[in-house]
């Protein structure tokens, strides 16, 4: 692609994502994006022939604008709306800009879903975990794919924190009509300064894949 989103470099399971859909979820889907951010992860679903309801709440991230990068120093970064446009992507493209966790779940069904580090968020906090995963799945339809990448606790601040989980903790949210796929988790490891985070910074993640069976009944 022409453009880059600022978190290019950062570590993801996208690709093991990326291949269930290919496996499960026919071309011309939708998929939805919670915490889309510059569309790090929307544009290449785009590009590989997929609908996508992208959803963020940073208007900095959707619209674009000054941001200051570790070192100090200063650029203005290409937001999610230009750079869909620049990509000529915007088609296949729905931008939802409001908080994922306020109001009414979305009723927006899906054939999947994804979501990449946002849960653990500190403004993400007052709601319960079991909020977002819940929310998360209510978009997916019967027989979809439901995948998300979280950091796990590393900090003893973390360890008292219930968004910094793991596949293991993760799975009691999916019982009965959901069939865990596939979870992975990696060792400590050092990422790059980034924004917001100026310095070396050490992490674990993890991620987990769930399919949702072809028949279910919705919780109340």
């Amino acid at each position: 692609m022409r453009t880059q989103s600022l978190w290019e470099h950062t570590l993801t399971f996208f690709p093991q994502f990326l291949a269930v859909l290919r496996e499960r979820v026919a071309p011309d889907s939708t998929v939805a994006v919670i915490g889309a951010s510059d569309g790090k992860f929307v544009l290449p679903l785009a590009a590989a022939g997929y609908r996508v309801l992208a959803i963020e709440r940073d208007a900095l991230a959707v619209h674009g604008g000054e941001v200051h990068l570790p070192g100090d120093s200063q650029v203005h970064a290409v937001g999610l709306l230009d750079r869909l446009k620049l990509e000529e992507l915007h088609d296949r493209v729905q931008v939802i800009e409001e908080d994922f966790l306020a109001g009414e779940p979305l009723d927006v069904p899906c054939e999947a879903v994804w979501t990449s580090c946002s849960w653990h968020y500190s403004a993400n906090h007052h709601r319960p975990l079991a909020e977002f995963v819940d929310r998360m799945q209510r978009l997916v339809r019967p027989g979809g794919v439901f995948g998300a990448e979280f950091m796990m606790p590393v900090a003893k601040r973390h360890h008292v924190v219930e968004h910094y989980t793991s596949p293991e903790r993760l799975r009691r949210y999916f019982p009965g009509d959901w069939d865990v796929l596939l979870t992975l988790r990696t060792n400590e490891f050092t990422e790059r300064p980034h924004i917001g985070q100026p310095h070396d910074h050490t992490h674990r993640m993890g991620l987990l894949m769930a399919a949702r069976s072809s028949t279910h009944t919705d919780r109340l």
